[in-house]
């Protein structure tokens, strides 16, 4: 790999390092530490998610329009502040609103990261996306496993870690992310809102929603181990740093998983088997974590959720990337990240509310009803343009 691309692998290694101290905490720290309901943690992580994807729309569009690494190192600055103020302040309502405010600076700077790795090496095609997206879940193994480790002793050093190495990041993009605009390409990347002028193909935007649609269930699901089924961890007495552990293995096995993926997909090439075989583990994972009353249970649900994610994850976006028309991969790639972004927004909230006001068996229940769901649309997603294809 070009030495740009492996810079941006370290930066991204970092970041989401920094990053996985926090997130999968944050439940818990809201429900336990806080006293707060599970449904208000939901709404935090709505709000969070929603600046997210505000940040995420322009980010997009200034990398299209302005400079990469003034861009990036804006969105590190906004998050860095933020994470210095939360080392000092976590009370509701100062953790609230710093919350709110790092997910619009990493907002910005995610999709950045993406398109910079397709700009700065166009020849490498999916290798560059991949490198980061290995790069995404080392260090989510990394910092989820330190990161357990740090909260378990108190939360108070979580929020300086995290500060910490956002600090870090930020001067690592400002000494090695100056050069990378030079030889970019914008065409590489362009946002959804750049994009979204006029829709001329209706059925295959239609497919697209239809086919998207499964995928805010999986979201929504999935979701639920970061929020509701953390919480519900600390209920049955699974210490925190156990906890946490679970993030290691679903990083470190997405990681090594890579050969395994690979030979399944050189066998089974059509991503909508992926979408069928993934979605088919995930029902498993659930119904595993339903049953789990102990760490052990619970590890290996998250490792049959690792094995399902892996197969669904990228198949969408494969599938994505062939319904769209000429110069419009990027709005259609676009409107996938945000059905995900949606389904982390409205998951919490979702369970949450069932929790508080029935119990998490129902939960369950409702969540392995639902994912039958991706398996309609996934069917059914393409049938009208394969009829005009048919009267062509």
């Amino acid at each position: 790999m070009p030495k740009q691309i492996w810079l941006l692998v370290i930066a991204t290694s970092i970041t989401v390092t920094g990053g996985s101290f926090l997130w999968p905490l944050n439940t818990i720290y809201i429900h336990n530490e806080l006293g707060k309901s599970l449904a208000f943690a939901g709404f935090i992580l709505m709000f969070n998610q929603g600046a997210s994807v505000v940040g995420n729309l322009l980010g997009g569009a200034l990398f299209d329009k302005y400079s990469a690494y003034k861009t990036i190192l804006g969105g590190t600055f906004i998050a860095m502040t933020a994470a210095i103020f939360l080392a000092f302040n976590h009370g509701i309502v100062a953790y609230t609103i710093l919350l709110v405010i790092i997910g619009f600076g990493n907002g910005i700077t995610w999709p950045i990261m993406f398109a910079m790795a397709g700009s700065l090496w166009p020849e490498g095609g999916r290798r560059a996306f991949n490198a980061v997206y290995v790069a995404q879940n080392l260090g989510v193994a990394l910092g989820a496993s330190i990161g357990g480790y740090i909260a378990s002793l108190s939360f108070h050093y979580i929020f300086l870690a995290n500060a910490a190495v956002f600090i870090v990041f930020f001067i690592f993009v400002l000494v090695t992310f100056k050069d990378m605009d030079k030889s970019q390409d914008h065409q590489m990347y362009t946002s959804v809102v750049g994009q979204s002028g006029k829709i001329k193909s209706k059925s295959a935007f239609k497919a697209l929603l239809i086919l998207c649609s499964g995928f805010l269930v999986v979201w929504l699901a999935y979701s639920q181990w970061g929020s509701t089924i953390a919480s519900h961890t600390q209920t049955i007495g699974i210490p925190l740093e156990q906890y946490s552990s679970l993030w290691a293995i679903n990083g470190f096995l997405i990681v090594l998983a890579q050969p395994l993926l690979k030979w399944v997909t050189d066998r089974i090439t059509s991503p909508r088997q992926h979408i069928y075989i993934g979605t088919s583990i995930l029902i498993l994972s659930f119904a595993i974590g339903m049953l789990a009353e102990n760490f052990t249970m619970f590890a290996a649900a998250m490792v049959v959720l690792t094995l399902g994610e892996i197969l669904v994850w990228p198949a969408i976006p494969t599938l994505a990337s062939e319904l769209a028309p000429k110069g419009r991969a990027g709005f259609y790639q676009g409107m996938v990240n945000s059905i995900a972004a949606v389904g982390r927004m409205i998951g919490p909230v979702f369970g949450g509310f069932i929790v508080d006001f029935y119990n998490m068996d129902l939960l369950f229940i409702i969540l392995l009803v639902l994912l039958f769901f991706p398996f309609v649309t996934t069917k059914l997603y393409d049938r009208n343009l394969e009829k005009e294809k048919q009267t062509m």
